[in-house]
């Protein structure tokens, strides 16, 4: 099993970057191996979609199921797709500027965690690389989405 933990202290409020991994159907715009993001169900505090995986010439599919606490928390849990074991968190700590308003001018901090493994050891040897850069890359991405949409800070 693999494991990627990272964290990150952002000038960006958690309903910001809470609603940039929300917005699934957004991916492909920022994420470079994400080809397709599709919503398959939807609920007010969870989710399921399917991405498409496009890079370096490597394509696979995976779905998720990921439970919300607005603001708070995503927890996504595999549903099918080329892994025998993947689940991960995104928590969003408030944390207020200093001298600001802690009601208004909120910073935070970004924990994300993921744990994955893959159902054969062909599609580890194929997929693995992949992944392991897409896995280890994913909070630098959101962090430039954040940049991008909401403009430096």
């Amino acid at each position: 099993m693999k494991h990627v933990k990272k964290s990150v202290l952002l000038w960006y409020s958690p309903r910001e970057m809470y609603d940039l991994v929300v917005g699934i159907e957004r991916y492909p715009e920022f994420l470079p191996w994400c080809e397709r993001a599709e919503l398959l169900e939807q609920q007010d505090d969870a989710v399921t979609a399917r991405l498409s995986l496009a890079y370096a010439g490597v394509r696979h599919a995976f779905t998720t199921r990921n439970s919300h606490e607005t603001d708070r928390r995503v927890s996504m849990r595999l549903v099918d797709g080329p892994f025998s074991m993947l689940d991960g968190d995104w928590r969003f700590v408030p944390l207020a500027k200093p001298g600001g308003n802690a009601e208004t001018e909120l910073a935070c901090k970004i924990e994300f965690e993921l744990r994955y493994a893959f159902s054969s050891v062909a599609l580890e040897a194929v997929v693995s690389p992949v992944f392991d850069r897409v896995a280890n890359t994913f909070v630098e991405r959101f962090v430039q989405r954040a940049e991008a949409v909401y403009g430096p800070r």
